[in-house]
């Protein structure tokens, strides 16, 4: 390892040459409290910014254990630190100037959810930490300003260091509210199945977001108030006593009028598969961690998914017990949406009607006379709802707000009335009397057969792929784009990044021919789970920026790679 010393003769001699030159700053150096290494450096000021990381000692940053004692806490310090070193970096950042990137200082911008990433990462047993990060390199057009990169290295970011990750310069008990919170809602969600609960939303929680654009709790929102009927109180390790909604396990359906808050409870059920940062309103609404949103995905790739649950006997002979299609329908796309959930091992079925098929969803009693059921493919999901619970343990909650047939087959019915939540399940049902039920006598599905074993592609072995992350839309592996826009739990672009190289990683190392895809998605699982994220990254990418996804996100993202082999 280099000192700080020699960094400064290298950036002495390479002032003023051609920007090429930066290249000979790659390495290690010592400086006083951490390692500075430089680990990839851009070719050109205008190209994507240098990667550098910090390593501090357990002893240099002297964070308390019990900061970090329970995973749920490091991956809450962790993403803290880096909010905290995002901060003081955005003040930094763009003081030495220059052409292009020249001057940028920045890190992972973390949203309102709570992620493992790598751009923080602190280690259990020794408590060493290390802060990756992105600099743009100075340059007068292509011409190297070593001046103004030493301003960066010895002045800027020393006190970026100084005031963000050591715990002395920090304020140590908002770290420890951190940790508190994060053990709470670690110990709510591990309630949930002991309690017969499939999600918890506490009172006074607020739901709406700022615009649709923004991630931040509304102004003046009207604060969540659990109804009487479902009202449930839980004793939690720091916060104590905390009263919200229960939603028990089952069949659970949300209606109401257009624009009283029946799709916003919904989203912030979907995101509450992910723990929230202290302040955003959604911190004690908590899901079971399995929860998958379902929608209807006109267009997408099907390989070898079991849909006879919900469609069979097509008019062209196609097999659905392995359907295979390039441009799947709405209705035979939410069939394999909730097939591949159930594959993925989910216990809870998030579903909007505004984004579902409605042949897939229901089927009238007008329509059942007119069209007989053996003339109809499809069987929908009104059909099946109940199965899915009492047969497969699998939840469903339902917004609804056009068709009340599921009145007859939900467990539970819950009225969003001006943002207020009521429990209407006794008139529901009462008024559903009225009206006859459809589906009635349906003979159980057979269990979707899940032995899927893909084989590799011989285009992804090659050392040479590219593999580029589209925020949240997609990740692009060659010239092939796996399209991620309605895989609507991930949180973050740098997830989609991870499917990315769970995608090459599985191709590379799992894909076999014999293992199935649900083996590939959890030695995936337990390779991030033991070895960090790094694990999935081999050569050049390692360092790179991800966030960890969820097994289900996983399972979506192979699933809807198109170049997907089955033996």
């Amino acid at each position: 390892m280099q000192s700080s010393n020699d960094l400064r003769n290298i950036l002495a001699r390479i002032d003023r040459r051609g920007y090429p030159a930066y290249k000979d700053t790659r390495g290690a150096y010592q400086f006083p409290g951490y390692v500075l290494s430089i680990d990839h450096v851009q070719g050109d000021p205008f190209a994507a910014p240098s990667q550098l990381s910090i390593h501090m000692s357990g002893r240099q940053a002297g964070f308390p254990g019990q900061l970090y004692a329970l995973p749920c806490q490091r991956v809450a310090l962790q993403d803290a630190l880096t909010r905290h070193f995002g901060r003081q970096a955005a003040r930094a950042s763009f003081q030495a100037k220059g052409s292009g990137h020249s001057g940028l200082i920045s890190v992972s911008r973390c949203g309102q959810e709570v992620l493992e990433r790598t751009a923080c990462t602190l280690d259990p047993e020794s408590g060493n930490l290390t802060l990756r990060l992105e600099v743009g390199f100075p340059a007068n057009g292509r011409t190297i300003n070593a001046r103004e990169l030493e301003k960066i290295l010895f002045d800027l970011l020393p006190r970026c260091v100084e005031r963000a990750l050591v715990y002395r310069n920090l304020d140590g008990a908002q770290l420890q509210a951190v940790a508190d919170l994060a053990e709470d809602q670690q110990y709510i969600r591990e309630l949930l199945p002991r309690l017969g609960l499939c999600a918890f939303v506490a009172d006074g929680s607020i739901l709406p977001r700022a615009s649709g654009v923004s991630p931040l709790p509304m102004e003046g929102a009207v604060p969540f108030r659990s109804p009487r009927e479902r009202a449930v109180t839980l004793e939690l390790p720091h916060r104590g006593a905390i009263t919200g909604m229960g939603i028990p396990r089952g069949v659970t359906l949300i209606v109401g009028g257009g624009y009283h808050g029946k799709s916003t409870l919904l989203k912030a059920l979907e995101l509450g598969v992910y723990d929230h940062i202290a302040g955003d309103g959604r911190e004690y609404v908590i899901t079971d961690r399995t929860a998958v949103k379902i929608r209807a995905e006109d267009g997408r790739s099907i390989r070898g998914t079991d849909i006879s649950m919900f469609i069979r006997n097509l008019p062209n002979g196609k097999d659905t017990c392995r359907f295979t299609t390039e441009d799947a329908s709405g209705s035979t796309s939410q069939a394999a949406n909730v097939v591949e959930s159930m594959e993925a091992g989910t216990s809870l079925l998030l579903i909007d009607e505004d984004t579902s098929a409605t042949n897939f969803m229901v089927r009238d009693e007008l329509m059942q006379r007119v069209i007989h059921r053996d003339m109809e493919p499809i069987t929908p999901l009104i059909d099946r709802i109940r199965e899915l619970y009492r047969d497969r343990g699998v939840s469903t909650i339902l917004v609804a707000g056009s068709s009340g047939a599921y009145f007859h087959v939900a467990d539970h019915i819950i009225q969003m009335d001006r943002y207020e939540p009521r429990d209407i399940t006794a008139l529901a049902r009462e008024e559903a009397r009225a009206f006859p039920a459809t589906g009635t006598g349906l003979e159980p599905a057979p269990a979707p057969d899940f032995r899927r074993c893909p084989v590799p592609s011989p285009e992804l072995r090659d050392d040479r792929v590219k593999l580029r992350a589209l925020g949240r839309d997609g990740v692009s592996v060659n010239r092939e784009t796996v399209d991620l826009r309605y895989v609507e739990q991930l949180a973050d672009g740098e997830q989609s990044a991870a499917l990315g190289y769970c995608l090459l990683y599985a191709q590379r190392h799992l894909f076999d021919g014999r293992r199935t895809l649900q083996q590939v998605v959890a030695e995936l699982d337990r390779l991030m789970a033991e070895k960090g994220l790094d694990a999935l990254c081999e050569g050049r990418a390692r360092g790179a920026l991800l966030a960890r996804p969820r097994p289900q996100e996983i399972f979506a993202c192979l699933n809807r790679y198109r170049g997907l082999r089955l033996a």
